[in-house]
């Protein structure tokens, strides 16, 4: 923002949730900070003498929140670091990111391992997953009482499925009381040397396929936990399937779950063998799949949509699909993408789509909702109809070389925000 203040009459506004989409007035200081609404925005503006800006399609809204992302290496000078991914994330709307603890220099298993991460002039809010286990190893369990006492949002591992008797070991210690345990569907030893979902699709592109099962039968135990164990909080990660969406629809276990964004924008028939966006956890599915996931979030079968950015840097970028590391990165592309694909392709109210991105994360994380209040700079400025081209390379963007659609002209972006980055 500059430092003029700035009255947008008519404007979209979502306040939060439970509530509609209005369209109304705002008055904005030129240091972000929401000052008034309605008739007396009006008043207010009238006497600084600001001409009102019609934006009757571009909304208003409460700050995006990431209920998991990786940040490897906090503090990188060459690739993404603490700073630029809060850049990243204010530029992007993300009020919000909870980081999984994998970390390439000190798994985040130790309460010492959680400090650094706070920045008292920020807006940008950085929580952090405790680690079920030491190293991230299934072996030996972390202090899980001690974590969530030192500021962890809850426990988690990584993007696989904890060895059942170990984890039953720790539901029944209890050392998590009712805070969230992520736990995500997915059983390496079945998936194997697979990188895409069955089907078609997979077969003409020439990827080894990754079986359903490895998803079904770990999210099966996952749901029977929850079952034996209701005092505890299991929130599921990233379904990919189909199946895994009727699973959770069919059960009796009320579970959170999300869903990674990149799978509700791109199948095995959308992507050409060259493209980024193959090598992901879980993997990528079929259309039938996506179509699926888009239903599930609809039907409220799944609770909210994540980014699970997991940077990578210029080498491991550049590998061949079927040995490259997994994952994708891009906060800034989320909800241009989504907003294309649900509200414009699937006429999604607005509502439905803060629901999923941010309301139903908050809900995950146990945190209060992000809305929209007289004096504060929690807000996102979205223009459904800018055009831009994604340049990875921009200051505001990621450090990530792994972000999709470079040189690609996108519809729909967040041209402002409230958040102060640093």
């Amino acid at each position: 923002m500059n430092h003029k203040s700035i009255l947008f009459d008519p404007i979209q506004i979502l306040f939060g949730s439970n509530e509609n989409v209005k369209r109304d007035a705002v008055l904005i200081s030129g240091q972000g900070e929401l000052i008034a609404f309605g008739e007396d925005a009006r008043k207010q503006g009238h006497s600084l003498g600001l001409n009102a800006i019609l934006a009757s399609e571009k909304l208003l809204a409460p700050c995006l929140v990431d209920p998991h992302s990786v940040l490897s290496e906090p503090t990188n000078d060459k690739g993404e670091n603490l700073k630029s991914l809060r850049i990243a994330l204010a530029r992007a709307g993300y009020g919000q990111v909870a980081l999984l603890p994998r970390c390439s220099s000190s798994w985040r298993d130790r309460p010492e391992r959680l400090e650094g991460f706070l920045n008292s002039t920020s807006d940008v809010l950085i929580h952090l997953w405790g680690s079920f286990s030491k190293e991230g190893k299934s072996i030996e369990l972390s202090p899980h009482a001690s974590l969530l006492q030192h500021g962890a949002i809850g426990i988690t591992e990584d993007d696989f499925y904890i060895p059942s008797s170990f984890l039953e070991r720790g539901l029944l210690i209890g050392g998590m009381g009712s805070a969230p345990i992520l736990l995500a569907p997915r059983d390496p030893n079945i998936q194997g040397n697979g990188m895409v979902r069955e089907g078609v699709e997979a077969l003409r592109a020439g990827w080894a396929p990754d079986p359903v099962t490895s998803e079904t039968l770990p999210l099966g135990s996952i749901l029977q936990l929850q079952k034996h164990h209701p005092e505890r909080s299991i929130v599921i990660m990233n379904i990919g399937t189909a199946d895994g969406v009727e699973l959770i629809a069919n059960s009796k276990q009320s579970c959170p779950a999300s869903v990674c964004w990149w799978h509700l924008v791109a199948d095995s028939s959308l992507l050409n063998p060259e493209e980024l966006g193959w090598k992901v956890n879980p993997s990528l599915g079929n259309p039938k799949d996506r179509e699926a996931l888009i239903h599930g979030l609809k039907e409220d079968t799944l609770t909210a949509i994540s980014v699970h950015a997991i940077p990578l840097d210029e080498e491991d970028s550049q590998t061949p699909p079927n040995i490259q590391l997994p994952g994708i990165a891009g906060h800034q592309l989320v909800l241009p993408s989504l907003w294309n694909e649900l509200v414009v392709k699937s006429k999604w109210p607005i509502e439905k789509l803060w629901e999923k991105l941010s309301f139903g994360p908050s809900k995950m994380l146990q945190l209060p909702e992000e809305h929209l209040e007289l004096g504060t700079k929690r807000w996102l400025l979205f223009d459904p109809d800018e055009y831009w081209v994604q340049r990875r390379r921009e200051i505001q963007n990621p450090n990530a070389a792994n972000q999709p659609w470079e040189g690609k002209t996108l519809k729909g972006k967040v041209i402002a925000s409230g958040l102060k980055a640093y």
